[in-house]
């Protein structure tokens, strides 16, 4: 871990099954099956299911993995911020080197698997996916600049490609375009969340963008990236994977964060105090549901292609 001071708390009982699977981190994991899966089904090349199954499982423990490794090196921060404070090893529940094994086998494990069971551009991309994750992100970005959810956003965007690299074999425009939904609604999504966190980065010593360039930096940059990201959502819907249904479900959910966005750009930090930060936890709360609806409507488009509904 990045700071050799910290000293996990003594370990009072057994580790159970549950402590091992938080570290797994199984909220995020559900978020990259779901997206890896609709990438692979959104893909022109049918994959046997059997093939489709072992492989989506593949690339969720590759996500745990990752998550894993993540909480053994971030375990001293972790100790320090209140949202963290309860995760397993600074709890006391798990020691360090229990996440750092786990993480690791687990890694191995995955790519060889997923490599066996699809092929090797979609094991290499999840290798790479999880260096990213655990390396550039965890160990780099994340402490040295205010630009970790930017470029470390690109972690949690790679599982649409690596489903689609799973049934194609190959890389494609629809594909990125997939990837750039998550990497460009990553920063709003976690500056809504340091916005009503209020100390816990600074207690951490984490340099996010309301450490370094203060909240009303952040307000204004969250607009912004709103705005790009709407339309990309938005444009997203006259390609090959978007459609009608997309488009119509893009249009309304995007006015909704654009909204959103903007009502948290125009309040300072006296009236969001005063309201327990509402307006950036309501905000927070829909990019949420933002993403899962995106990529659920992609899915949908997906699944009446055949029927001669989906599509343009």
């Amino acid at each position: 871990m990045a700071d050799v001071g910290y000293s996990a708390p003594a370990k009072e009982y057994e580790a159970q099954l549950g402590d091992y699977f938080a570290l797994l981190k199984p909220r995020v994991m559900s978020l990259v099956v779901f997206t890896a899966l609709v990438g692979l089904l959104a893909a022109p090349v049918a994959v046997n299911p059997i093939i489709a199954f072992a492989s989506i499982l593949f690339v969720a423990i590759g996500a745990g993995a990752s998550g894993a490794l993540n909480m053994w090196w971030d375990a001293d921060i972790d100790a320090v911020m209140r949202r963290t404070a309860k995760r397993p090893i600074p709890a006391g529940r798990v020691q360090p080197g229990e996440a750092l094994n786990l993480g690791v086998a687990l890694s191995g494990l995955s790519i060889m698997m997923l490599a066996l069971t699809a092929n090797l551009l979609a094991a290499a991309l999840l290798a790479f996916t999880i260096f990213f994750y655990a390396i550039v992100y965890s160990m780099w970005l994340k402490r040295s600049t205010p630009q970790n959810i930017v470029i470390g956003g690109a972690a949690g965007a790679f599982p649409p490609v690596i489903g689609w690299v799973i049934a194609t074999g190959s890389f494609s425009i629809e594909a990125w375009l997939m990837f750039a939904l998550i990497f460009m609604w990553t920063p709003p999504h976690f500056w809504a969340l340091a916005l009503f966190m209020r100390s816990d980065y600074d207690d951490a010593g984490v340099p996010m963008l309301t450490v370094t360039h203060g909240r009303r930096t952040t307000r204004v940059h969250i607009v912004v990236y709103t705005v790009l990201l709407a339309l990309l959502a938005v444009g997203t819907g006259f390609t090959s994977i978007g459609g009608p249904v997309y488009l119509a479900v893009a249009v309304v959910l995007n006015a909704l964060f654009l909204k959103g966005a903007v009502e948290i750009w125009r309040r300072n930090e006296a009236q969001a105090d005063a309201d327990d930060y509402r307006v950036e936890k309501k905000f927070f709360r829909l990019s949420l549901w933002y993403l899962f609806a995106h990529f659920g409507v992609i899915l949908l488009e997906a699944a009446l292609r055949p029927f001669g509904l989906g599509g343009w």
